[in-house]
């Protein structure tokens, strides 16, 4: 490192670190600040504030600039959006996608109903939170307070899970999710377990009133059957399974997804549908066939359809769209494509929607860059980027997710 220094700070980053003029990296550091640094690389470890930014804040929560997970507590709400929004306009600019957007949608709601928890022997004794910013080191808490109040108990669950499992000794990770029937907890990092153990296990979920408990994705224990609720239906996800951030993100999103979809839309597909949000969305107006390679998932949107009403019909298949993704000559047969892939995008898929005929595609997102990649790519083939609604459910950190509606300028009739 070097001796400290004071610099000027001209933009936030994508991150959230606040960017010098020679581009050096500030943790928790705002445009039009002077703050003195001391400099490790490219980055730099900030050390005081000289001139304080108008827009800072105080931040709600005691670990923030300890805890990696959020990084922009100490901005105002105005510019915050702003930053949120500008993420996804920049990306697309790069793409030389010219497209206004939509309002930032805030889709924090009452809070994160998921949260991994790190469980590490620190001094003896089991410790659960989250990781410090680019680091390994474990920074405990009592609870995260972005969190909706039922994961408020998350870290004392992760440590009480741990006891069997060696209280840490070994790394343990706690997907806690809260569920209509209580919390849902995967346990990941430990590998299988005797059936001692796994009789441990079981007797505390039961005394702490656990919905599920699994291994790595296999159900140790499942008390309560669970659910969530996805507007007027509920969602089975499986265990370990993947779901959106909030409730209130996934309402967002899902509006935004069925919105897209005229009347007349008469067969859909869903790729990389997970346990169906948008599958069942959609449904209220037209045929979906949902893809996902998680079997689980697709059994879970099997539930979810067979006991709700005013749907039409749902199919289902396994398969995974990395390696198979669904080719441009069976996508034709239908009048519209939904895909909301991981953050590595979807663009072997992408691709083959490029090369087919189907005249509507809506793209979910939580990563602007892969989004605007994908949306290059469609663009180019004869759609039109109708719109984009940046959608913020990952409050306070860089993450952000975007809606964009793809229609193609003409109609092509279809294949015969």
């Amino acid at each position: 490192m070097t001796e400290s220094e004071t610099v000027t700070i001209r933009r936030l980053g994508a991150r959230g670190d606040g960017i010098a003029d020679d581009g050096t990296a500030i943790a928790f550091a705002l445009p039009g600040e002077r703050v003195a640094i001391r400099r490790d690389g490219a980055r730099g470890e900030l050390l005081g504030i000289e001139a304080p930014s108008p827009d800072r804040i105080a931040p709600i929560c005691p670990y923030f600039t300890r805890c990696g997970g959020c990084a922009t507590q100490h901005l105002a709400p105005a510019p915050y959006a702003a930053w949120k929004s500008g993420q996804v306009a920049n990306a697309l600019a790069q793409a030389g996608l010219d497209r206004p957007l939509d309002p930032l949608v805030d889709a924090h709601g009452e809070g994160r109903r998921r949260i991994t928890l790190h469980v590490r022997e620190v001094e003896g004794r089991a410790e659960a939170g989250l990781m410090a910013a680019r680091s390994h080191a474990l920074v405990a808490i009592d609870h995260c307070p972005i969190t909706v109040p039922a994961l408020h108990r998350a870290p004392e669950v992760a440590r009480a899970l741990s006891a069997p499992l060696g209280h840490g000794r070994k790394p343990l990770d706690v997907a806690v999710t809260a569920t209509e029937a209580g919390l849902d907890v995967d346990l990941r990092g430990h590998g299988p377990v005797e059936a001692g153990v796994r009789a441990t296990l079981v007797r505390l979920a039961g005394a702490l009133d656990l919905a599920r408990l699994s291994l790595h994705g296999d159900v140790v224990v499942e008390r309560k059957a669970v659910t969530v609720v996805s507007g007027d239906t509920r969602l089975h996800p499986p265990p370990g399974g993947f779901l959106q951030a909030t409730a209130a993100g996934e309402t967002a999103l899902t509006g935004l997804v069925r919105d897209a979809f005229a009347k007349k839309t008469k067969r859909a597909i869903d790729l990389f549908s997970g346990c169906g949000p948008f599958t069942l969305g959609v449904a209220r107006v037209s045929n979906v066939h949902a893809v996902e390679s998680e079997a689980g998932a697709l059994a879970g949107i099997e539930r979810s359809y067979r006991s709700a009403q005013g749907l039409k019909g749902i199919t289902t298949e396994t398969r995974d769209l990395f390696r198979r993704p669904v080719l441009a000559h069976d996508l034709n047969d239908y009048d519209a494509v939904v895909f909301d892939p991981p953050r590595a995008g979807a663009q072997a898929q992408v691709k083959q929607i490029a090369e087919s005929k189907v005249p509507l595609t809506v793209g979910v997102s939580c990563d602007a860059g892969t989004f605007s990649r994908d949306a290059a790519t469609l663009v180019a083939a004869g759609f039109s980027l109708e719109r984009v609604t940046p959608v913020d459910q990952f409050r306070y950190s860089g993450h952000v997710e975007m809606v964009g509606v793809f229609r193609r300028a003409v109609a092509v009739r279809r294949r015969l």
